[in-house]
């Protein structure tokens, strides 16, 4: 602890960062103190409920006003007392003071009303740029008259920031000592500061500095001590900047006192000195809360939230042991919806408003945390178990619950809470937030608001690692081996239901995993669907593909082929000039490639993908609608971007056969592309009625395992030199026949 900072709390009693006054900086999280009207929250022996007040909670605004007040009226007459006694007891030594010391003392009043704050993340450290003038006036003149300035201008601090009586009376204590060693050294070394000092003289001043330092930090670390306390150690760069700045100011006392003794006029002109000192401070401080605040909201980040985390898990300080430490992770719902519909600004306001609101709930002993985007997090430290973390979670979807008043508007914000409780071994941030996510999402997927960690909703979790593992897959360029590390592209053929001839075949993506074994091709997209590997993946599919469509051709069995891609694909304006690129190097046609996108792919953004789509399109790229009738396009779609093909969705074509509704819609989508002059695709023929049915009906092509699974190129080699073309029989029930 530096020697001049003053901790602004008791051993085992934390100052809240929103307690100082408005002009003092606070520390990062003050949102959720200095609110007005916030609601208490208590305990009881069942675990966490909301209450409106009771001992132990954060103090309402007027009880720290009176606290303050009598602070204020504690430091400044105990300092007149003292100040009075000292005067009673040694007249002589004030009645010889010159008329530096009562300038310098003056200064050292005037300095006092703005200290200097190190802010911390649950307390604040104070510099009081007075011992610049105390620490030249016991060098001087002596104890007495340096520890009369020092209580004066402590009192002038003390109202300022607001302190509590009692803290008042432990700075005194500890300025007090500090003063005495440095008197001692001073005393026992002869050094008396002259107007043309020496080089032993300024020796002796930093080892009177060195001392009072030492006397100061010894002193704390004896109380916190004997209080039985354990406080957190502060940071390294924090420790170093309350050193350096407390060690600047004291050794600028004896350069403010051979100038009074020049000359008075001489003795203002430290100010600015100490101007930039305070400016050192307070950059450094600002920079520490920018390293550990959102900046958006002003509530801690994740970095506050790893450091948290990591003491308790220390266990530094007291505590129980039959209370735990529970992380509730909150995802907004339908956020984005409000991000499209009124802007990126009001989606911002919101999030100020959610963040003010949630820490105006949660007790002053849990941290409010935002993680980033829509996500939140409260660390709870004094829950009984999973029922009180319970209770905090639905106390705090209650508050979120009520309607967001934004310009008038009212906006209705729902959360998805997920509880991860830290069991006896402990365990780091990152397993926590990792547990309290998996918890999160399996709320999101049973439609509950929130629960609790289980190992087994771990699954519900996006497999980060799968991730990883298929992006080195991707990335990989395997020798010789294209299979080698497990993405496999397999062919099902599309078969024209008139003519019975290959008209293509639709490349499908597998993967075998080296431990997890073939992923479904469900899995996969829900892994990289959102992420930039799923633009990795298309690149790899489209190479792979493009190079077999060209090995096709030269055999002289050219094959048209259609790859799926997403929107995050075609929202990238470079897959046009890649697909040109890979069709010039590996000599194929535009036409003998096609790509598919699904409906509600589409529908989720239809205009960012118009200008690739029609690039490809003039590029001579045929362009699919897949999986038609399963999401929410319209007509004016269809007949606006440039689609040469729609393919009817399986779950229709399955049923098609058994459901009239099913074969409704099969007829009436086949007749609208038909009319629009776009070929039509059915996928799921799995029998020979449905495939009879699909060509009464006029559909164009078919593809299932009716005619064949999906199989790989070498596979799909030998099944074309043995396939015959086959059409649906003319008679009802009749098998297909050879085409003549």
């Amino acid at each position: 602890m530096g020697a001049a900072q003053q901790r602004s709390s008791m051993p085992g009693e934390e100052q809240r960062a929103g307690e100082p006054a408005a002009d003092v900086p606070v520390a990062p999280g003050s949102l959720d103190h200095a609110s007005p009207g916030r609601r208490s929250a208590g305990r009881t022996k069942r675990g966490w409920r909301p209450r409106r007040s009771r001992r132990g909670t954060a103090r309402p605004p007027g009880a720290r006003s009176v606290t303050a007040r009598r602070g204020a009226v504690a430091a400044v007459g105990g300092a007149i007392a003292v100040d009075l006694g000292l005067w009673a007891v040694t007249p002589n030594t004030f009645e010889r003071l010159p008329a530096a010391f009562w300038v310098m003392a003056a200064l050292a009043l005037a300095v006092d009303a703005r200290p200097y704050v190190v802010a911390n993340r649950r307390a604040s450290s104070v510099i009081l740029p007075s011992i610049c003038f105390t620490f030249g006036i016991v060098l001087a003149w002596g104890f007495v008259p340096a520890l009369a300035v020092q209580l004066a201008a402590m009192a002038v601090a003390g109202v300022r920031m607001r302190e509590s009586a009692r803290r008042g009376l432990h700075l005194a204590v500890q300025h007090a000592v500090a003063l005495a060693a440095a008197a001692v050294v001073a005393a026992l070394a002869g050094l008396h500061v002259g107007a043309e000092p020496h080089w032993e003289d300024a020796v002796l001043t930093v080892a009177a500095a060195a001392a009072w330092i030492g006397a100061r930090t010894g002193l704390d670390a004896l109380i916190v001590r004997c209080a039985g306390v354990g406080r957190r150690p502060r940071r390294l760069r924090r420790r170093g900047l309350e050193l350096f700045a407390t060690a600047a100011l004291l050794l600028l006392g004896p350069v403010v006192l051979a100038a009074a003794q020049v000359g008075l006029a001489l003795v203002p002109l430290v100010l600015l000195a100490l101007h930039a000192v305070h400016r050192m401070v307070r950059s450094a401080g600002e920079y520490e809360r920018a390293a550990r605040v959102d900046s958006l909201t002003g509530l801690p980040n994740r970095r506050a939230l790893q450091t948290s985390v990591a003491e308790r898990t220390a266990g530094r300080g007291p505590r129980r042991p039959e209370r735990h430490l529970a992380l509730l992770l909150l995802d907004l719902d339908r956020f984005r919806t409000v991000n499209d519909a009124l802007g990126h600004t009001v989606g911002d306001r919101l999030l100020v408003e959610v963040a003010r609101r949630l820490a105006a709930v949660v007790p002053p002993h849990d941290l409010v945390v935002r993680l980033g985007g829509d996500e939140f997090a409260v660390l709870a430290t004094r829950l009984d178990g999973p029922a009180a973390a319970r209770r905090l979670a639905a106390h705090l979807a209650e508050e979120l619950g009520r309607p967001f008043a934004l310009d008038g508007l009212p906006i209705d914000v729902s959360a998805s809470i997920g509880i991860a409780l830290q069991g006896e071994r402990g365990g780091d941030s990152a397993a926590l937030l990792r547990q309290a996510e998996a918890a999160m999402y399996d709320a999101k997927e049973r439609g509950d608001h929130v629960a609790v960690y289980a190992r087994d909703t771990e699954h519900h979790t996006p497999d980060l690692t799968l991730l990883a593992d298929l992006r080195r897959a991707v990335q990989a360029e395997p020798a010789g081996d294209a299979a080698a590390d497990g993405i496999t592209l397999y062919y099902q053929p599309q078969i024209a239901i008139a003519t019975g001839e290959v008209v293509g075949v639709e490349a499908l993506l597998r993967w075998r995993h080296p431990e997890r074994g073939m992923v479904g091709p469900s899995e996969l997209l829900r892994v990289a669907e959102q992420t930039p590997v799923m633009r990795l993946l298309t690149s790899r599919v489209l190479r792979e593909v493009i190079g077999q469509l060209g090995a096709w051709r030269a055999a002289g069995r050219p094959l048209r082929a259609a790859v799926n891609v997403s929107v995050r694909d075609l929202r990238a304006g470079d897959i046009a000039v890649e697909i040109e690129t890979l069709l010039r190097r590996y000599d194929v046609p535009p036409d003998l490639l096609q790509l598919e996108i699904t409906e509600s792919a589409l529908m989720a953004d239809p205009h960012r993908v118009l200008d690739t789509i029609t690039r490809l399109d003039r590029m001579g790229v045929a362009i699919s609608l897949d999986d038609f009738g399963t999401g929410y396009s319209s007509l004016q779609h269809l007949r606006r971007l440039p689609f040469s093909e729609v393919k009817i969705d399986r779950s229709f074509v399955l049923g098609m056969a058994a459901d009239r509704g099913d074969a409704a819609i099969v007829r009436s989508v086949i007749a609208l592309a038909d009319s629009l002059g776009l070929r039509v695709v059915a996928e799921g023929v799995e029998d020979e009625r449905t495939w009879r049915l699909l060509a009464a009906a006029g559909c164009h092509a078919a593809q299932g395992w009716f005619h064949a699974r999906p199989m790989p190129a070498p596979e799909l080699a030998v099944w074309l030199s043995r396939y015959r073309p086959l059409r649906p029989g003319r008679e009802p029930g009749a098998l297909a026949v050879p085409a003549t």
